[in-house]
């Protein structure tokens, strides 16, 4: 664990006492990381993110050294935009980007070539991901012409008015001739794959004449548990691949251009990325699961010559790994206890693959962009060095029912060991996802800690980690394994850490906040709750959600055919044992979990006497995102626990 990563590792080790931290003024934000493919150069999407504000400052596009960090040049040419996308041309001379109006739902794609930005397309819709063709000569996207709304089934639904059922947003492939050196940038998209059908993912094939997707047909937000493999040639023709029975993700077309490798698993989002490496012919037929028996989670892919790297959670590990497509052998290049992205995948890598770059951090350590030599990259950047740490970690591990289950805890900097703290498990949401350590110094989570409270987040069974047959351990028994998991992992944390037992509370959102209604009715330990979009019934809820096709798997059949397999998993059927105090949250305009099933919650406690609050935030979506609710959330949210668990 050389260099970079064992820095981290020893940065992230448990600690009993800290000194009392100062509050960070601002943090500097790195996202979309990605090297040249030379390795001589980085870019980012960089920003500072103010410690009083919970509004999303606005980024700007930052070309570095590779070797120093050293900033070579800065590149804004929309103030009232956000950037993403970022992506290298095959010779390193040329650089792309996304620029996005959010109010008004149009963009614009940015190419850079010798230090100028020049609009080589302007769109009035969005666009996503773009990626040069192997020959430079193309740029394709991810395009959806006037949306109606963001993309994204988190994101704030439409307004659900007029006739229901009818045209819906589609994203597709599209192209644009790249310009040249010299050449005038402005021009118009093809687009390519059929304008019925939702792209999610794709990627170039060797030869530049066809892309590997993941497709559906109709509404791109329920399908994706749906889709299907394809082949799009950039003559417009359209062909299936493979219909793998599994979710994909990060399809990957081989350097020979034989096969397509992709993450295949058991997922509940479309973002969340955990499974095993699956192989397909690219001229269509059966894809097969090379690693059945790892025991982790593959996050993400990528050729790099005659060798496919991966990413992976391993327990309470990130690691970057190579694997043998043919018999599914991997061997570990790097592996530490932090989080790891970038711009393409977990780490963008070099074209020979020797070097790397990336975001690392831990719930102590600030974020910073690591990179050089694959298995021993270094920090380059060191914006955030005078930072401190805001908290406490540890991993925790523990064992129950056969299962090994992990799960973080954080607490306040500095721990009197001779009393007793009050602690909140925060459940994660998926439930097919996985809690990763981050820097704390915002957001909900970290004031909680901040204010007194440990917070424990456990993966339990359900969660990526421990191999898919543990991600899929949760099938048909929603807040069955997975509670008791949890509440052994309290039991494990009790032993190590200063926690009281007697003030517990609860927390989660989406599958967490389902999970917080089902705890609360299926037991008294905690005394007090917090429900943030979550699900009561699961029989109303297959017909209210714009998402249903995603509880398919994991129910085995739909709730019209088989009512009772969804009907016994449903907190509101066992609302007569809640006796514990909840607040219940929900976005106006949730197409994952609408606000009926929060309504039908608070319906049931106010039925029988429990103590409870309901907020619906005007506007929202799945994720609550307007400044000004984000602040009213977290008043609500530490006042509730301090009514009901005392001050901390």
């Amino acid at each position: 664990m050389p260099g970079l990563m064992l820095a981290l590792a020893l940065a992230a080790q448990p600690q009993t006492t800290a000194a009392q931290p100062t509050p960070p003024a601002q943090v500097h934000d790195y996202k979309d990381v990605v090297i040249s493919p030379k390795g001589d150069q980085i870019a980012a999407i960089e920003a500072d993110d103010p410690f009083q504000s919970e509004a999303e400052p606005h980024p700007v596009v930052v070309v570095r050294n590779r070797t120093d960090g050293a900033i070579v040049a800065r590149y804004d040419p929309c103030p009232v935009c956000f950037y993403s996308g970022a992506a290298w041309s095959p010779d390193g001379q040329a650089l792309a980007f996304v620029s996005l109006d959010r109010k008004t739902r149009a963009a614009t794609l940015q190419v850079v070539r010798a230090g100028k930005a020049e609009a080589a397309l302007g769109f009035p819709g969005l666009l996503e991901t773009p990626r040069w063709s192997p020959d430079g000569r193309t740029l394709a996207v991810l395009a959806t012409d006037r949306p109606r709304k963001m993309t994204g089934a988190t994101q704030a639904g439409a307004p659900i008015v007029g006739e229901i059922g009818g045209a819906t947003d589609e994203q597709r492939i599209a192209i644009l001739p790249a310009p040249l050196p010299g050449q005038q940038a402005g021009g118009h998209l093809k687009f390519l794959s059929p304008a019925d059908t939702f792209i999610y993912e794709y990627d170039w094939a060797p030869d530049g004449k066809a892309f590997v997707a993941t497709e559906a047909k109709g509404d791109g937000d329920n399908n994706w548990w749906v889709a299907k493999l394809a082949a799009v040639g950039l003559d417009g023709s359209f062909r299936e691949i493979a219909d793998p029975g599994v979710q994909m993700k990060w399809p990957r077309v081989s350097p020979d251009g034989r096969s397509v490798t992709f993450i295949g698993g058991l997922h509940s989002d479309f973002g969340p990325t955990g499974g095993d490496l699956y192989v397909a012919p690219f001229a269509g037929g059966p894809a097969v699961d090379r690693t059945p028996s790892f025991k982790g989670s593959l996050t993400s892919l990528a050729w790099r010559g005659k060798t496919l790297f991966a990413t992976a959670i391993v327990g309470d590990n990130n690691a970057v790994l190579t694997v043998d497509p043919a018999t599914g052998v991997t061997k570990t290049l790097l592996a530490g206890p932090v989080s790891l992205s970038s711009g393409d995948g977990k780490v963008s890598l070099s074209a020979d693959g020797k070097l790397l770059a990336g975001v690392a951090e831990d719930y102590t350590t600030p974020p910073h962009i690591g990179a050089g030599p694959v298995g021993s990259p270094r920090q380059i950047t060191h914006d955030n060095d005078a930072l401190t740490p805001q908290v406490t970690a540890r991993s925790i591990t523990w064992t129950n029912e056969g299962y090994t289950v992990q799960g973080w805890l954080t607490g306040p900097a500095t721990i009197d060991p001779s009393r007793k703290y009050p602690m909140i498990v925060l459940v994660h949401g998926g439930p097919s996802s996985a809690v990763q350590p981050g820097y704390m110094w915002k957001g909900t989570t970290n004031d909680l800690v901040q204010h007194g409270f440990f917070v424990f987040q456990p993966n339990p069974r359900g969660s990526f980690g421990q191999g898919e047959a543990f991600t899929k351990a949760n099938v048909k028994d929603f807040g069955g394994g997975d509670l008791r998991d949890i509440l052994a992992g309290v039991d494990a944390v009790e032993k190590v850490a200063p926690v009281d037992d007697k003030r517990l509370g609860v927390y989660g959102h989406s599958y967490g906040g389902y999970m917080t209604m089902w705890t609360v009715t299926h037991s008294n330990r905690f005394k007090a709750g917090v429900a943030g979009a979550g699900i009561a019934d699961w029989v109303s809820y297959y017909g209210e959600n714009g998402i249903n096709q995603w509880m398919v798997p994991f129910f085995g059949t739909t709730a019209y055919k088989d009512p009772a397999a969804y009907d016994r998993f449903s907190p509101i059927r066992y609302i007569n044992n809640a006796r514990t105090p909840t607040f219940i949250y929900v976005g106006e305009r949730d197409v994952e979990c609408p606000a009926d099933q929060s309504l039908q919650f608070k319906a049931g406690l106010d039925a029988v006497g429990v103590p409870n609050s309901l907020v619906i935030y005007a506007g929202e979506g799945h994720g609550i995102r307007e400044a000004e609710h984000k602040e009213d959330l977290k008043r609500r949210i530490l006042g509730w626990f301090d009514h009901y668990l005392g001050q901390p």
